[in-house]
């Protein structure tokens, strides 16, 4: 499987970003990333991404791209532990990875942590989806 990050991997549906962020979605912190993410079944992939950098933390775009870059790259090399377990348990997920610090971090730094994100978000949709399947046997 190839290390790419295709359109259909970008999440730039709005509807879905507003259900994202009004509720019933998940969320974590990564330091220096916070990762939000929600089970979507009307996504073409099986994850689709958003990358927020805020302008109050870096006011120069050329900052504020350059955290994109980095954390767009470390989810394209270390995305396919995650999209296994989502083809696996048939799921479709819209992930959205939002930078908290107002410091630049190294691209170690970041991959560490997305990859930590990532290993976190396959972890709960496994548990989640074996939690649907014990449930209904308890009367």
């Amino acid at each position: 499987m190839a290390n790419t990050l295709h359109k259909v991997e970008r999440l730039d549906k709005k509807k879905i970003i507003e259900k994202m962020f009004a509720g019933g979605s998940r969320s974590f912190s990564v330091f220096p990333l916070r990762v939000v993410y929600l089970p979507v079944e009307e996504l073409e992939a099986d994850a689709s991404i958003l990358i927020s950098v805020s302008k109050r933390r870096f006011k120069r775009a050329v900052k504020r791209n350059r955290v994109k870059r980095q954390i767009r790259e470390a989810y394209r090399v270390n995305k396919h532990e995650l999209l296994n377990v989502l083809a696996e348990k048939q799921c479709r997920l819209a992930i959205a990875f939002i930078y908290l610090s107002d410091q630049l971090v190294e691209s170690a730094v970041i991959e560490e942590r997305v990859k930590t994100a990532l290993a976190r978000i396959a972890e709960k949709v496994a548990a989640q989806d074996a939690d649907a399947v014990v449930t209904p046997l308890k009367p």
